[in-house]
């Protein structure tokens, strides 16, 4: 049975050391995969494989991005220089305004501390600033500054994004985790299409060839008897009939063959020169699911559960968004500290005076024509279709599962009939042609024979093919391997380092 590896392994080699057949005498080495080989392949270096692990990554810093944005924030500040030399009005102390040429140089630096706090929507903070200003026109230099100043900014009534925030970010991050593994799986499964796609025409290729060889020896017969009169023309011709009819279809399945070749190679990242072989798997353990245990795993490990979760959260986070923004808008601002000003940098710290600021900014909505509601009727519309949607989606998903699980445990018998098909049919095909050599049957019953054998064979290999791509189906639905009763894991390369 296989087993999939969770970090990437340089395959080509270990195959190449345990499969390698020299052919023809030449450099080129033929390998034979088997279905793990190939999965395995895909998964540690497609093309598909690299860009899930990016798309992981980028989810990764999106997380780190948003954990950062609550946390303690110190900020550096300032202009150097400010540079004036201009003509600008000055209000005199009886109100008069004198216009006077100013030329000064003004230094600003300030040190803050900030701190959001999710569950106000408010943000604290701590600062200390100091200016330098130069008076050219006058030569004199002065100092102003706050050394210490504390406060805080509350919006009040207002939509509270940073708790939102933190209600949808984890979702979000745990859906990009599960979607990550489950992409792996869906790669796996693909892997697997494409590994029965060219089976089937290998097979098909394999099939053509024998019946090349078969029809070719049939004609050799065919002539002796001719000779000696013991076939008839129409016999004959379509003896010939067959042998052109079978070349015909070796040419089409060689063709369709190097189309399934460069297919799966592309896929899987194999070089293209590489020739390859695959290996029908037949190490198939067929065993029975428990629907409710599928059912169970699907909702703890699938993407699903989170993102149902998130979109309805979404939902009633847009319908408050939409209802604090109808009403009155506020905002409380409150500042505390110590200022000074001195002719020297360090007077600005002696003899401090308190400072002290409140500040209620108020935007009251007086008549907006129904903006406001129809806004607020939008989003309670616009959730009640969420709430109808998640609830469908999670009964689509939900039968989605079972009806996996009933597939699966349903292969078992399709399996052996087939196999049992498959060899009586193989059996058949050889007596029948020892009898039309030995001239006991005629052609027509030989091609009859011929058609039961490669329909068998095609049904066995369509039989083993669905029951591994319905093993890899109900791998991604669950994200669970029944095999070895485990949950289904995988580590991005591009993230092991942090």
């Amino acid at each position: 049975m296989m087993r999939i590896l969770s970090t990437p392994v340089s395959w080509i080699v270990i195959l190449q050391l345990l499969a390698a057949v020299v052919v023809g005498g030449q450099d080129t080495i033929m390998v034979s995969l088997s279905l793990k080989n190939v999965v395995d392949l895909a998964i540690s270096q497609s093309s598909a494989v690299k860009y899930v692990q990016n798309r992981d990554v980028n989810y990764y810093w999106r997380w780190k991005n948003h954990q950062t944005r609550f946390r303690p924030q110190l900020t550096l500040s300032g202009s150097l220089p400010n540079f004036e030399n201009q003509t600008k009005p000055i209000t005199q102390p009886d109100g008069s305004i004198i216009f006077s040429q100013i030329t000064q140089l003004e230094t600003v630096a300030q040190l803050a501390l900030s701190q959001p706090i999710p569950l106000l929507g408010a943000t604290v903070y701590a600062a200390s600033g100091v200016v330098r200003l130069q008076d050219f026109n006058n030569n004199t230099v002065g100092f102003s500054g706050s050394p210490v100043s504390v406060g805080i900014t509350q919006p009040l009534f207002a939509y509270n994004w940073m708790k939102w925030s933190q209600l949808t970010e984890p979702l979000i991050y745990e859906e990009a985790q599960k979607r990550f593994i489950e992409s792996i799986e869906e790669i796996s499964f693909r892997a697997t299409a494409r590994f029965f796609n060219y089976l089937k025409i290998q097979t098909n290729y394999s099939l053509a060839e024998s019946n090349l060889k078969n029809s070719e020896d049939n004609l050799k017969i065919a002539r002796v008897k001719k000779e000696l009169g013991n076939i008839s023309e129409n016999d004959f011709s379509r003896i010939q009939l067959s042998v052109f009819n079978a070349q015909k279809d070796l040419n089409d399945a060689r063709i369709n063959l190097k189309n399934a070749d460069y297919e799966l190679k592309k896929y899987i990242g194999l070089d293209q020169s590489q020739q390859i072989e695959l290996i029908i798997p037949l190490d198939m353990v067929l065993w029975n699911v428990d629907p409710d245990k599928a059912l169970k795993e699907s909702l703890e490990n699938r993407r699903e559960t989170p993102e149902f979760e998130r979109r309805l959260i979404q939902a009633d986070r847009d319908l408050t968004a939409a209802k604090r923004g109808a009403g009155v808008q506020a905002t409380l601002s409150m500042n505390y500290g110590v200022t000074n000003s001195a002719d020297n940098f360090g007077g600005v710290y002696t003899n401090t005076e308190q400072q002290q600021n409140v500040r209620l900014a108020l935007s009251v909505p007086i008549m907006d024509w129904g903006r406001s509601e129809s806004r607020v009727k939008l989003a309670e519309s616009r959730r009640e279709l969420v709430l109808y949607d998640v609830d469908q989606d999670r009964q689509d998903f939900e039968r989605q599962v079972v009806v996996q699980v009933e597939k699966f445990n349903l292969i078992r018998s399709q399996i052996e009939t087939a196999e049992a098909a498959d060899k009586v049919a193989a059996e058949g095909y050889l007596i029948a042609l020892k009898k039309f050599q030995n001239g006991e049957i005629s052609i027509t019953d030989l091609n009859i024979s011929l058609a039961e054998r490669e329909k068998a064979k095609r049904d066995y290999i369509r039989s083993i093919e669905n029951y591994w791509i319905s093993y890899f189906q109900l791998r991604e639905m669950t994200l669970y391997d029944f095999e070895f009763d485990k949950k289904i894991y995988y580590t991005n390369p591009m993230l092991t380092a942090e």
